[in-house]
């Protein structure tokens, strides 16, 4: 039997990848065990009879306490949230590392945040022999991973994999349309990206920044709400079901995407599937998976701003090359053969 160990997982890009990965699975004849974070415990997954699921929360405990019940139970196991298991297992164990936080702490978080994020490294470097094998997104991901935690390059392997995205799509596309599909972690830099579109739109008169962020984050929805309150063309449609966002990207030309810091950056391929265009953060993520269209510096608001001008021309502007392939089917026959 097979375990996935998503303990650690109930939100943002690391639940759809989780999402894509249990049906995926569910397709196979293989006997699986999930183990999910309690947090989800109302998603409607829908596995056969054959498979079980369990939903725990999401502490060390609790996850050390399950494996020692089953120590022997499993052949393969997957842990999807960056943790390998707390103790050391006969079976062969893949660990999906999918948060560059965890190499890369930017310098702008809280003191109390970035303490949470090093003891969260100091806990994987202590639980790192008890993984055979680390699952990475880009071989950025893969170098860091290697340099930071001393990992044989022969352990880790490069298996992108990401869902398809399709709805029903905008019968016309705003030129001057800009989102940013976002979960509003400090890290997300969104502070940043909306002073800028306002000085943009002061300067040009031009432009619509539609927004994801819902009302759960108070002060930056308050923030956003007293500038549309001040008739800046700003749209927050607050948190939407995947389903709905192929009508978004296809009704706007650009993503713009000024995160910090990304393992992966699963809104990018959305947004490329779905005919945008990309202005990025210069940063080493946005290049793994595609060739973006303007680029800029996420820490300067200023630099914002200047792409957000530089996209005004959009017939001049080049288009965005993605740059990654899906490798689920990989994924999946490492899990089942």
């Amino acid at each position: 039997m097979i375990l996935i160990d998503a303990i650690y997982t109930h939100q943002t890009g690391g639940k759809v990848l989780l999402d894509y990965l249990v049906s995926e699975l569910e397709k196979t004849d293989v006997n699986v065990f999930y183990l999910f974070d309690d947090r989800i415990s109302k998603n409607a997954y829908q596995i056969k009879k054959t498979n079980k699921i369990l939903f725990e929360k999401s502490s060390f405990f609790k996850r050390f306490n399950f494996y020692r019940k089953n120590r022997s139970t499993f052949t393969k196991i997957f842990c999807f949230g960056n943790v390998p298991p707390p103790i050391k297992l006969e079976a062969t164990v893949y660990t999906f590392f999918h948060h560059r936080i965890y190499l890369e702490i930017p310098k702008e978080l809280p003191f109390k945040t970035t303490c949470g994020y090093i003891a969260k490294t100091m806990i994987i470097k202590f639980l790192k022999r008890n993984t055979d094998y680390w699952i990475v997104q880009n071989s950025n991901i893969k170098v860091k991973l290697h340099e930071k935690y001393n990992i044989k390059d022969s352990q880790i392997m490069n298996l992108p994999f990401y869902p398809p995205i399709s709805g029903n799509k905008s019968s016309e596309r705003n030129n001057f349309g800009y989102i940013y599909v976002s979960h509003p972690f400090l890290h997300k830099n969104h502070l940043r990206l909306i002073d800028a579109f306002c000085e943009f739109y002061d300067a040009e008169k031009k432009g619509e920044l539609i927004l994801t962020v819902d009302q759960s984050f108070q002060e930056l929805y308050k923030y956003i709400e007293d500038k549309i309150a001040s008739n800046y063309p700003i749209r927050n449609i607050g948190f939407i079901k995947r389903s709905e966002l192929y009508k978004y990207y296809t009704a706007n030309r650009y993503l713009i995407f000024p995160s910090l810091s990304e393992s992966f950056g699963l809104g990018i391929i959305e947004a490329l599937d779905c005919g945008c265009d990309i202005i990025g953060a210069d940063l080493p993520y946005l290049y793994e998976v595609c060739e973006p269209s303007v680029i800029f510096d996420p820490n300067s608001t200023q630099a914002i701003k200047e792409a957000f001008v530089k996209s005004i021309d959009f017939q001049s502007v080049k288009k965005s090359i993605p740059k990654v392939n899906d490798k689920i089917k990989t994924v999946i026959e490492l899990l089942t053969k």
